[in-house]
């Protein structure tokens, strides 16, 4: 009875797993168009694709308001870059580094080792460049808030027209999923906002998928090792179940 107890918790751990969906609802209640995910479920992994337009969105449109501050560029690998590639990225970048032997700081260009560099040197000057606004560092964006992904696409996207009767404030937008639906941030992707390098069409909902799949990374580069690591020893305690289970009955098998 033990070892088909066993057998069944197991069961119950895949199906849960395999079955189970993601709140679908904003930290506001307003409820949230889910998207397609390839990243999403026990077996779901990145599309390599998608992520390299992903970070070609946060670099050539976010990375103007927000920092990166937990991904080095030797991590872009992960995105399917090789070494070169990775190397000649890091160098568009400058760094600053020091002091020297003169005791300045200084600007050099970034090594694969460096993390990005964020836009503004700190809080105070990135809240005087955005209207008193701090925009957010990305690097764990997508665990932000429930169900991130679908939470993300939907406030990428839900730029709109006021409903009537509703005043929005001065410097503010209106979003349709954005908790009281006023945004400081402007719509950010546009229809052809960027040229991707694959061919992609860019539209703004194209955009929009690649760079929250980009953002579910940076939450999670190892996201695809943890699953990985979790069907194994999934497999193996259903193994060992099993083992078990043909023991017992093997060594009880002349008691009635």
């Amino acid at each position: 009875m033990r070892a088909r107890g066993l057998i069944t918790a197991a069961a119950v751990i895949i199906a849960v797993g395999l079955t189970t969906s993601p709140v679908r609802a904003s930290g506001d209640g307003i409820e949230l168009p889910s998207q397609d995910w390839s990243f999403a479920g026990v077996f779901g992994t990145f599309d390599r694709g998608e992520l390299q337009r992903g970070f070609q969105v946060y670099k050539e449109v976010c990375s103007g308001c927000h920092s990166l501050n937990y991904i080095a560029f030797r991590n872009l690998a992960d995105l399917g870059f090789n070494e070169l590639e990775v190397k000649a990225i890091a160098a568009g970048y400058e760094v600053q580094d020091g002091p020297n032997k003169e005791g300045e700081m200084f600007n050099r260009p970034g090594l694969p080792a460096d993390r990005i560099p964020a836009p503004f040197p700190n809080d105070n000057a990135a809240r005087a460049s955005n209207g008193g606004a701090l925009p957010p560092d990305l690097s764990l964006m997508v665990d932000a808030r429930p169900d991130g992904a679908n939470y993300l696409y939907a406030l990428l996207t839900g730029y709109d027209d006021a409903p009537s009767g509703m005043t929005v404030a001065e410097g503010m937008n209106y979003n349709t999923y954005f908790p009281g639906h006023q945004v400081a941030m402007p719509p950010p992707l546009f229809d052809d906002g960027v040229e991707y390098a694959d061919g992609t069409k860019a539209t703004a909902a194209q955009q929009a998928r690649d760079i929250t799949a980009f953002l579910a990374w940076t939450t999670e580069p190892n996201m695809e090792a943890r699953k990985e690591m979790g069907v194994m020893a999934i497999l193996f305690l259903l193994i060992m179940t099993g083992l078990l289970y043909l023991s017992k009955r093997k060594i009880w098998a002349d008691v009635h």
